[in-house]
């Protein structure tokens, strides 16, 4: 029955509703709150899907969360809802039925959450940054390489429910994947949060992937003559600062993810069930693998900014050099010119027929002489 309240429905739940009513409309949010928590979700809805499972298997027909929930414990299964960036006052709607705590439900409206585990009671609520590689044909000083995102979990005895902001990571392939594995899935909304977990850090992987590659061009660039030939010093130099920002944006994604993992698997931060710290264990090994080449990669790429960077500063010290020895070579030409235009009575070679031709091959052979020497030392 669509007006059937939840068993946990009271005292309780109509005092803990109100913090969450009240947070939304200071959000100032333009949705509309639904009447009731079972009622129908709006036309525009955040809720991507809404299921029902038991044993594993995920029940026929289509329910309203209240009534979800609802079933979910009478059934000993769970309710596994995903959103993609719900609004305030839908969101207030959902923490009313499964007593969400209020500071977790404004975190889950707002997006770019630092990842973390935090305990509300029996609710343990998950954030993680996502990230998705943008191919690209070429590196310039504006391309996005990386693309970040958050997944955001409530994870309670009888339900789980996923918050997506951005599309980094897209949880429709993880839900089709789960569902093919009952033995999995049975184990309950802890194994959700696995799986999402899995899928997620196994993208943040790939990313690294991609971005190594993006960082083995740059490093081509650099040290390659032929790469550098006819292009702008500080062209190149703006796309390694592009891929350096990139990759800072990719770090804070991995590097705060590493405390909040280690916690789920050591029990220290969650009551995760002893038979899925396992499945969380093969997670944290790949984020660490994630994280030991995020690692490498700034390294490297702040050496290829390095190596750039003293690059110029050499071919800007060979271009003061040849300047230098052309303004010699001139200096001496003006010098004896700037001596025999003053025009004196007493001066050598004045009155002389070939005064003219011998100063000019004086000019010549001094210049000449110059040119050698400073050729000689490799300043020309």
């Amino acid at each position: 029955m669509a007006d059937e309240q939840p068993p946990s429905s009271g005292p309780l739940q109509r005092a803990l509703s109100r913090p969450v009513r009240a947070m939304s409309r200071m959000l100032n949010s333009s949705a509309t709150l639904p009447a009731k928590p079972g009622a129908a979700p709006p036309e525009h809805s955040a809720i991507v899907d809404c299921a029902l499972y038991v044993d594993g298997v995920r029940q026929p027909g289509h329910r309203d969360y209240a009534d979800a929930l609802a079933a979910a414990r009478r059934h000993h299964g769970f309710v596994w809802i995903g959103l993609k960036e719900p609004v305030a006052a839908e969101m207030a709607a959902i923490a009313d039925t499964f007593q969400l705590h209020e500071l977790a439900v404004e975190d889950a409206v707002q997006s770019r959450q630092r990842p973390k585990v935090e305990r509300y009671g029996e609710m343990t609520f998950l954030t993680m940054r996502t990230a998705r590689y943008v191919e690209h044909d070429e590196l310039t000083d504006t391309s996005e390489v990386v693309e970040t995102g958050d997944v955001l979990m409530f994870i309670g005895e009888h339900f789980i429910i996923t918050v997506r902001h951005g599309d980094a990571s897209r949880l429709a392939p993880v839900r089709s994947g789960l569902e093919r594995r009952r033995e999995v899935l049975a184990r309950g909304p802890w194994a959700v949060a696995y799986a999402v977990a899995d899928s997620v850090v196994d993208t943040l992987v790939d990313v690294a992937q991609g971005i190594e590659e993006d960082v083995a061009a740059v490093e081509d660039q650099v040290f390659s003559p032929q790469a550098n030939r006819g292009r702008h010093s500080a062209d190149r130099i703006q796309r390694i600062y592009q891929l350096k920002r990139e990759l800072m944006e990719f770090k804070r994604a991995v590097l705060p993810l590493q405390r909040p993992m280690n916690g789920l698997v050591t029990g220290q931060l969650a009551d995760v069930p002893e038979e899925i710290k396992r499945y969380y264990r093969d997670v944290a090994d790949n984020l660490a693998r994630a994280v030991e080449q995020v690692l490498y990669l700034d390294d490297v790429i702040n050496s290829v900014l390095a190596a750039r960077l003293a690059q110029v500063s050499v071919d800007q010290n060979n271009d003061m050099r040849k300047i230098a020895a052309w303004a010699g070579i001139a200096a001496l030409i003006t010098s004896i010119a700037g001596i025999y235009g003053m025009n004196f009575d007493f001066m050598p070679e004045t009155h002389w027929v070939f005064g003219y031709p011998g100063v000019m091959a004086l000019m010549v052979l001094g210049s000449g002489a110059l040119f050698w020497g400073f050729r000689r030392s490799g300043w020309l």
